[in-house]
């Protein structure tokens, strides 16, 4: 069992709750992102028992995060959504300088890679002109209800997965998130059961994909990476803080994020 990673499922937990910042993201970040992929397509294999050591220790991290950590969360986004922002966006800077030398950028990129990077900034950055209003929690469940939490689980994954783009933000879109997380916070199972299910599928389906693609074009697959990784911080950017002591707690919360990356850059890679 590779216990560490229940510190790594902690992150990504805790940041999948955000809207905004991407589970798939902190794995990219944390060194795991292909080995996820490996484990997760190799979990719906024969196989399957191989990836245990890998996905258990994660999960207990990633569910322990996600029911522990969805009150803190929602409090520091209701109270101090610019400071929670801020740590997470120093958090992504300052491991960008990790993932060009993982991905040896300066010996393997070509123009193509550039290209695709650039396509990677744009797709996801684009996804701050989208506009998520409030929505209100559900309250009546009918079937129709509880399809359309199946399919906002789906492809709410299906964007988790991928560096950049949050699972949680695409909830927000959708118009489910404060339903979501709110069951999450008092253990509402028969939402938390049908979100689940579509979130487990679409996540089994997307790391195929992504797989195809690790496996067939690796350096073209991690200039698209890298690039959504740089388009979501510009999603995850709040926009500059009104008051001072606003702009300290901050900046103070970005250089948090900062240290965080740097031993994070060490541990991991």
């Amino acid at each position: 069992m590779e216990w560490k990673n229940i510190y790594r499922g902690l992150i990504m937990g805790a940041s999948d709750v955000i809207p905004g910042v991407s589970g798939g993201t902190i794995a990219v970040l944390l060194g795991i992102y292909d080995r996820l992929i490996a484990a997760i397509n190799g979990f719906v294999s024969k196989d399957w028992k191989k990836q245990l050591g890998f996905l258990i220790p994660l999960g207990i991290g990633v569910g322990t995060a996600i029911l522990l950590l969805s009150h803190l969360i929602e409090w520091l986004f209701a109270n101090y959504p610019g400071p929670t922002k801020f740590f997470f966006l120093g958090l992504i800077i300052g491991v960008l300088p990790y993932l060009f030398h993982q991905a040896q950028v300066k010996k393997t990129f070509k123009i193509n890679h550039f290209a695709l990077l650039l396509i990677g900034v744009v797709i996801v950055g684009s996804m701050v002109f989208l506009q998520a209003g409030e929505a209100a929690v559900i309250t009546e469940f009918k079937t129709s209800t509880y399809i359309l939490l199946f399919v906002s689980g789906f492809i709410a994954s299906s964007a988790m997965i991928l560096p950049g783009i949050s699972g949680s933000f695409m909830l927000l879109i959708i118009g489910v998130y404060p339903t979501v997380i709110g069951a999450v916070s008092n253990l509402q199972l028969d939402v938390i059961a049908v979100t689940g299910v579509g979130i487990v599928l679409g996540i089994v389906i997307m790391s195929k994909i992504i797989s195809f693609f690790l496996q067939n074009y690796k350096t073209a697959t991690f200039a698209a990476i890298i690039g959504m990784v740089i388009g979501s911080i510009f999603v995850v950017f709040p926009g500059w803080p009104a008051s001072t002591s606003l702009l300290l707690i901050s900046v103070f919360a970005f250089g948090v994020g900062l240290f965080t990356a740097y031993i994070l850059g060490k541990v991991e890679y």
